[in-house]
């Protein structure tokens, strides 16, 4: 769209070069709206995909140390959650590598949390992917304890989110979750499916619509990735997606459209 009209002024005021060098920086700019500014330079990207990297694996090491103690059963669920992703051998080593860097008892989470913001504040989609990595880890073993959640409130909180948004996330990705998990049930599957998209029974069916295409844009692999999350952390966001879509079909067969 800038890249358009910025390209109209250019060659209005000064040619045909004024309309070349206009094109490009609209070009940048609608870059920059889609993917935020990583869009624009490929090293920023590179810079981010390392950040971003870093910070959900020592986060995870910290949520395991929560509380207080990491077990075999915890260790396990990163194992299962590196191979789901599937990871390239070097970066298996360095996750595991960062996974116990955050379990130290000396770690502190605001360092990581300021450099993170620092390289990816500015990208909502990655922010909101940090949580949802440590969400979907702390349920793996199915049960999220008080110190697990006063952990990622805090985490949450730091990274911008009011307890009331970051709330609605929480319920989101454990009604999601579900749907990747076969535990919906027919008995309060469609509850759960209206969970899963932020929504309720209440909400018309154009509201439905516009938050299932707004949920499948932010978990978009093309989007997360030119924003800096690395190619072989997409797997789970892809599984979000599914999930999302098997609720908004079960929303939108009930409903008939």
């Amino acid at each position: 769209m800038f890249k358009i009209i910025l390209g109209f002024l250019g060659f209005y005021f000064f040619g045909f070069f004024g309309a070349l060098i206009a094109y490009f920086v609209g070009s940048s700019i609608d870059r920059t709206r889609s993917y935020g500014v990583g869009g624009i330079n490929p090293f920023s990207s590179g810079q981010r995909k390392a950040v971003f990297f870093e910070t959900v694996f020592t986060l995870m090491g910290k949520l395991a140390k929560a509380d207080g103690v990491i077990t075999q059963d915890e260790i396990d669920h990163v194992e299962l959650f590196i191979q789901k992703m599937g990871m390239t051998a070097a970066h298996r080593e360095q996750a595991i590598a960062q996974f116990k860097r955050g379990a130290a008892a000396d770690f502190d989470i605001t360092a990581t949390l300021n450099q993170f913001m620092e390289s990816c504040g500015q990208t909502l989609n990655l922010k909101q992917m940090v949580v949802v990595y440590l969400i979907v880890m702390a349920i793996a073993d199915g049960v999220l304890d008080k110190a697990e959640l006063a952990l990622l409130e805090q985490i949450a909180s730091h990274l911008g989110y009011r307890k009331a948004q970051f709330q609605q996330l929480l319920d989101m990705v454990l009604n999601q979750a579900h749907f990747g998990t076969g535990q919906a049930t027919s008995s309060h599957a469609l509850t759960d499916a209206y969970k899963a998209l932020g929504l309720n029974e209440k909400n018309t069916d154009q509201e439905v619509k516009r938050a299932y295409r707004k949920l499948m844009s932010q978990y978009h692999p093309d989007k997360l990735i030119g924003q800096g999350m690395p190619e072989d952390m997409i797997a789970v966001a892809t599984e979000k997606a599914k999930e999302i879509q098997l609720a908004y079909d079960l929303i939108k067969s009930r409903r008939g459209f």
